[in-house]
């Protein structure tokens, strides 16, 4: 059996380690592999698998062993493959360990998602270390052959449909969340996003419409938004927000599968960072995405290449309703939201339809974990 370590450093909360943690829990339960999860925040990944401890320094969850990164690092045997994710540098007591090992281990990068066109030029590029007789490969999720694909587990499109079809199943999960099963007519949004100015007006314009919206948020997220709405009222877990034709609800923050059935479950799913991204995707269903922001609006270009990528299969009036919608979200640009809004709702079933093809599209181009499992083997050979 191999053994992988994977080292996280949680930056983007929920985001670094939604993949992280994702990606081990794959690697364990569907290529055997021995896998330990080291994260220095064992809080945040509390928070998406209720099972960590976050006081406990050393656990086991879903068969990965899970250890608080600290410092000192314990001095221990390096694995045979060892994952940085995001650039985060292992110990330099582990790296020191890595060098020493006969034979070397195969160090990978996973880098962040992009669809930039110089992705496909770097991925699985070698770079060797300055001073050290190591080897890191840089290795990029993407949305195109040529590159590492995206996180699915085995069997994920099935059981989505099958929930998706299945009326029973999604009158259970709203029974598991208390809530009532939606209204016939009624747009069903989830909304998980990080503070910027635009919530309000995006929540201002579904309460002017002419559609009714349950919008349904985790505790903790979008607070202030929420506040200038529907002025001081608590929310917490279970309380009701209504003004016109939206209707807010607040849910417990929910663990990753959970969460994915959420976003099947939902008309629209506005999400934040790459790990609810990639997973509303595969939820096969229209979305809106809050990039994270970077010093010197570097996330913008990554923006734009993504949109270039996903709008193109769009007639050019709607591909202009959703580049128009987006770069407004992203801008925090209360004045053009609401308009903006209001234009992509006109597309609505292209929006649907869309959805679905880009999901059957990402499941032709191979999965993340496959490809990384495949890719070290054979430099392990």
């Amino acid at each position: 059996m191999r053994s992988w370590d994977i080292f996280c450093t949680v930056v983007d909360n929920y985001g670094d380690i939604g993949v992280c943690w994702r990606l081990a829990r794959q690697l364990s339960a569907e290529h055997g592999l021995r896998v330990r999860l080291w994260v220095d925040d064992l809080a945040s990944l509390h928070r998406i698998c209720p099972d960590v401890a976050p006081g406990i320094d050393s656990q086991r969850s879903h068969g990965v062993e899970i250890n608080r990164w600290r410092e000192p690092f314990p001095m221990l045997e390096p694995a045979e493959v060892v994952i940085e994710a995001f650039a985060c540098n292992p110990p330099a007591s582990y790296v020191a360990a890595m060098a020493a090992k006969q034979p070397k281990p195969v160090w990978i990068n996973l880098e962040y998602l992009s669809a930039e066109a110089w992705v496909l030029g770097c991925h699985g590029l070698p770079s060797p270390h300055p001073s050290l007789p190591l080897v890191k490969y840089f290795f990029f999720p993407g949305f195109v052959v040529g590159t590492g694909g995206l996180l699915a587990e085995q069997g994920l499109i099935e059981a989505r449909e099958q929930f998706q079809r299945s009326e029973e199943e999604q009158a259970r999960f709203w029974a598991e969340l208390r809530m009532p099963q939606p209204a016939i007519g009624e747009l069903q949004v989830s909304l998980f996003c990080y503070p910027h100015a635009g919530i309000g007006s995006l929540l201002e314009a579904w309460a002017a419409g002419d559609t009714r919206v349950r919008c349904l948020v985790p505790e903790g997220t979008a607070t202030a938004a929420l506040s200038s709405v529907f002025g001081g009222q608590r929310f917490a877990p279970g309380e009701i927000l209504r003004k016109d034709w939206l209707e807010v609800r607040i849910f417990p923050f929910l663990d990753q599968d959970r969460y994915d059935r959420l976003l099947w479950a939902c008309d629209l799913n506005l999400v934040r960072g790459e790990d609810s991204f990639v997973r509303a995707q595969w939820a096969a269903q229209p979305m809106l995405w809050q990039i994270y922001q970077q010093q010197q609006d570097a996330h913008r270009p990554k923006l734009k290449a993504f949109l270039d990528l996903y709008c193109a299969g769009l007639a050019p009036e709607c591909a202009r309703a959703v580049t128009r919608l987006w770069q407004a979200w992203n801008r925090g640009d209360t004045a053009a939201i609401g308009s903006a809004w209001r234009d992509y709702w006109k597309h609505w079933p292209s929006l649907q339809a869309h959805a679905r093809r880009w999901s059957e599209s990402l499941a032709a181009e191979g999965r993340l974990a496959n490809n990384l499992a495949k890719f070290c083997e054979n430099l392990l050979k």
